[in-house]
């Protein structure tokens, strides 16, 4: 499960059938295992709303297939005797009622549901599956990280059209307050562990780009490092230094506009060392910063 998104799979080709499925089953319901907690309770979830299910058979239409059809169902296929279900399962379970109802955990036994598991294609478990909709949408088997499995839950809810706001890392936390306390090297090992199971983590990322920010200005004059940039436009190694300080000073329109210049200004090495710079100032402010998106297509026009 390296890419979280939801992607083309056996689904798409008709592998699993469930047609046999969609027929009236029989009345007994499956009690929920774990439930939000009561109206009026702390988190605001209404007593229904179910985050946990054992299923059967008899019961997977109802829990599973129409349930789907307004709440993402995460299918997850267990046994007793499989000692990295136990890793995973409970998770799962913890995520789910984490969720409040946003999506539900169905566990499927298949050493009591076989039939289930062979409409699944269930080869090895613990075997994970998102049911949106009424239709299987995306799969994976084996124990994963629990980063990777959040991602991999956000996009699911994504795909079956919830809007729920992302619970904060702790990953992040102790980063973050790792560099706001000055330790630069515990927050740079932070971030990078984070970049290590999570990669391309927009947070991360920007994070370890602001310990090299914090690096790069330590016991530098910030006055006197303008000043030596404002004297000779050309000296590179000033400008980077006075862009870092502006950046750090709250001006990064400003720092990104003087970098962009001086792209202009120079060539080969040079210019390759200024646009990297930039580049990783963009880093810290993130994608979306309209700043940034402006200071990008500058830079391109410098750069062609």
């Amino acid at each position: 499960m390296s890419d979280p998104r939801i992607t083309s799979s056996i689904f798409t080709r008709g592998a699993v059938d469930l047609s046999a499925l969609r027929t009236p089953a029989p009345t007994p319901a499956s009690a929920p295992v774990q439930s939000g907690p009561p109206a009026g309770a702390p988190g605001g979830a209404p007593a229904s709303a179910v985050t946990v299910v054992d299923v059967t058979e008899a019961t997977f239409q109802a829990e599973v297939l129409e349930r789907s059809l307004s709440t993402p169902v995460v299918v997850d296929f267990w046994a007793e005797w499989c000692e990295p279900c136990k890793q995973l399962s409970p998770v799962l379970e913890r995520l789910a009622v984490e969720g409040g109802g946003a999506w539900v955990l169905a566990k499927v036994d298949v050493d009591a549901n076989p039939r289930l598991a062979q409409m699944f294609r269930v080869q090895g478990i613990p075997m994970v599956y998102a049911v949106v909709g009424g239709q299987p949408v995306d799969a994976f088997s084996g124990v994963v990280p629990e980063a990777q499995l959040r991602q991999w839950i956000q996009a699911i809810l994504k795909a079956g059209g919830v809007t729920v706001a992302e619970p904060a890392d702790p990953r992040l936390d102790e980063a973050d307050d790792a560099l706001m306390s000055g330790d630069l090297d515990a927050a740079e090992r932070a971030y990078r562990k984070i970049l290590a199971e999570t990669p391309s983590d927009v947070a991360a990322e920007a994070g370890l780009a602001q310990v090299g920010l914090a690096r790069r200005v330590a016991g530098a004059n910030p006055q006197a490092a303008l000043a030596a940039a404002a004297a000779d436009a050309d000296d590179v190694g000033a400008q980077l230094l006075a862009a870092d300080i502006e950046v750090l000073s709250g001006m990064a329109e400003q720092a990104y506009q003087r970098l962009v210049g001086l792209v202009r200004r120079t060539a080969g090495d040079d210019r390759e060392k200024v646009r990297q710079h930039l580049v990783g100032l963009f880093t810290i402010a993130g994608p979306d910063d309209p700043a940034v998106a402006s200071a990008r297509r500058a830079l391109a026009s410098a750069l062609f």
